[in-house]
């Protein structure tokens, strides 16, 4: 009888395993089979600013809520560690890859091998700069973003002044903020006294620009090429204590409306929304998987917030 109990419990733990293996294998909501779901290969320039930290989890919600896989990569700012991510990728098997360059023109190599293997790229944020290898782009209208603020910075300075422009000239997306603002501020007086690579990254900015206000005493405006620069800046202007500086960045991150808010020299951000982002180069991708037709480009709006209008979009996370 202890014979029989034993070798029954076995049997039922053996088919207990077995269930749970098969829902193991379930690919999510959807209850997809690992074959059936598809895999999607997520790489940014870094994962640790939070704009690309908000965009990937928009990305993630939209294709796991299908039942599918994102493998996200962070190269935390070096290329060269993005395209051996990007070929790991590949070798696992991705079916399609949400790429944004930490380098627009060094990720090439990658963009090789990804056509070779035939697997579509949704290029998103950052343009790279051998646009035939990509499927698609999603991206916000970064040329508007530094337009409005250099707009911005005409009707609070109507007879111009010496300014400061923190770039990055690595970053395509950056590029184009810097050419909208330099475009509205075309013919108003304003004279460029520095502009310097702050690589997108806080604490270079505040390095480079304690070092720029030490050669520049009537500096009036600083324009960062996104907010973490533009956040790097007011840091070092409050530490020179020269707060009538005023500052623009692009982004509309929480921390750079939250400083708008405080009502100090940082004065504005052309604002983006990294969740739309996310949700455009979703809807992109599964088009392009189906087969169905897509615009080459998506363009996502961007527009000002400043001490007027910051309170409509709130200091706790993103628009």
């Amino acid at each position: 009888m202890k014979k029989f109990v034993s070798l029954f419990l076995v049997a039922l733990l053996t088919f207990a395993l077995v269930a749970c293996n098969k829902e193991g294998a379930s690919g999510g909501s959807n209850g997809k089979d690992s074959d059936d779901q598809i895999v999607f290969g997520y790489t940014s320039m870094t994962q640790n600013n939070p704009f690309f930290q908000v965009l990937e989890e928009s990305i993630r919600k939209e294709v796991e809520s299908k039942g599918d896989k994102l493998i996200t990569m962070n190269p935390a700012m070096d290329v060269s560690l993005q395209i051996n991510q990007i070929e790991d990728m590949i070798a696992q098997g991705i079916d399609a890859i949400f790429l944004n360059p930490v380098d627009w023109e060094g990720i090439r190599p990658a963009l090789v091998m990804l056509e070779e293997a035939g697997i579509p790229i949704i290029n998103y944020d950052t343009e790279v700069k051998d646009f035939k290898y990509v499927t698609a782009y999603v991206g916000s209208d970064n040329k508007n973003a530094g337009r409005v603020a250099g707009q911005d910075l005409v009707k609070r300075f109507p007879d111009g002044g010496k300014i400061v422009i923190l770039d990055s000239p690595t970053m395509n997306s950056i590029n184009d903020r810097i050419a909208g603002f330099e475009e509205a501020i075309k013919g108003k007086g304003f004279e460029v006294v520095a502009q310097q690579d702050a690589k997108g990254d806080l604490e270079t900015a505040l390095d480079v620009t304690e070092d720029i206000l030490q050669a520049n005493k009537d500096v009036i405006a600083i324009m960062g090429g996104n907010d973490p620069t533009a956040l790097g800046a007011l840091a070092a202007v409050k530490a020179a204590n020269k707060t009538d500086i005023a500052i623009y960045g692009v982004d509309g991150s929480p921390d750079a409306k939250a400083a708008i808010a405080e009502g100090g020299p940082f004065v504005g951000t052309g604002a983006q929304s990294p969740i739309s982002i996310g949700v455009k180069s979703v809807e992109v991708a599964y088009k392009i998987l189906n087969k169905e037709k897509i615009e080459k480009r998506t363009p996502v709006e961007t527009f000002l917030i400043n001490k007027e209008n910051v309170g409509k979009y709130g200091v706790d996370g993103w628009q």
